[in-house]
């Protein structure tokens, strides 16, 4: 089943899997997120806890900080350098006028 989205994106759907194009790539998603903020970076730093991990992306000039599980580290094999999506949902962003 072809699926086209507002925005023009196409992906592909076999049961509950869905293949989609991100950052040109075609990758195999085992599910599809409503957020539709994204930001490409790259992973700067990780501090690793005893079940939570501390990873900081650079995006452009800035950094955004994010507290996942160790295992997600883990099963992404994440590690500093690697390029990442950061993805906000609207209900959690908070805003500062400069």
């Amino acid at each position: 089943m072809l699926l086209t989205f507002l925005d023009g994106r196409q992906s592909t759907k076999k049961g509950n899997l869905v293949w989609t194009h991100v950052t040109g790539k075609r990758i195999l998603c085992p599910m599809t997120l409503s957020a539709r903020n994204r930001l490409e970076g790259k992973v700067t730093e990780i501090q690793l806890g005893g079940v939570m991990a501390h990873v900081v992306v650079q995006v452009g000039n800035n950094l955004v900080e994010s507290v996942i599980t160790k295992r997600s580290v883990d099963e992404m094999k994440l590690k500093v350098g690697d390029k990442v999506t950061a993805v906000t949902k609207s209900t959690e962003v908070m805003l500062e006028k400069s």
